[in-house]
């Protein structure tokens, strides 16, 4: 749930959605949601000092019903 919260919100940011790719993985230290977009697009999603990714952030914590959870933002080479 939390995975599709995050793609459907970064999808609405980036110029590619169709490249926009969020995997879920489960460590000791909570639940990892990792963000794959387009090289072009990875300035968006980062945002100016990071207050998107940051944004991004806070509302999927707040979301987040289970513990703890991570994200990171990953550029893709296609």
């Amino acid at each position: 749930m939390l995975a599709d919260a995050l793609e459907h919100l970064v999808r609405g940011i980036v110029d590619n959605p169709d490249d926009v790719e969020v995997t879920s993985r489960n460590n000791r230290r909570g639940e990892l949601l990792e963000v794959r977009v387009n090289p072009e697009d990875l300035g968006r999603v980062i945002g100016r000092n990071g207050r998107t990714a940051k944004a991004l952030r806070s509302v999927i914590g707040a979301l987040a019903t289970q513990g703890p959870v991570r994200v990171d933002v990953i550029e893709t080479d296609l």
